[in-house]
């Protein structure tokens, strides 16, 4: 729910090349259950979604601020991914 211009200096702060997402409107945030309605803002949370488009993992609360537990999950479905190459 960060501005872009927020967004934008976050990424460059923690040195990711891909770019954040915006739910400005709150969409996004009431679609995945994450809204307060009371506080107006949405809680934290990461996801982690595969190449087809599946979400793999969902962490939400404090440790979403964090990028370790999505680190893990995308080195598990890499090492899945090379299992499964003949």
């Amino acid at each position: 729910m960060d501005s872009f211009a927020a967004n934008k200096r976050f990424a460059q702060d923690i040195g990711v090349k891909f770019p954040l997402l915006s739910d400005w409107k709150r969409k996004a945030s009431k679609d995945y259950g994450l809204y307060n309605e009371e506080s107006g803002y949405g809680n934290r949370a990461t996801f982690v979604v595969d190449k087809n488009g599946i979400i793999q993992h969902v962490e939400v609360g404090r440790t979403a601020i964090d990028p370790t537990g999505a680190y893990q999950v995308c080195d598990l479905l890499q090492k899945k991914r090379e299992m499964k190459k003949p």
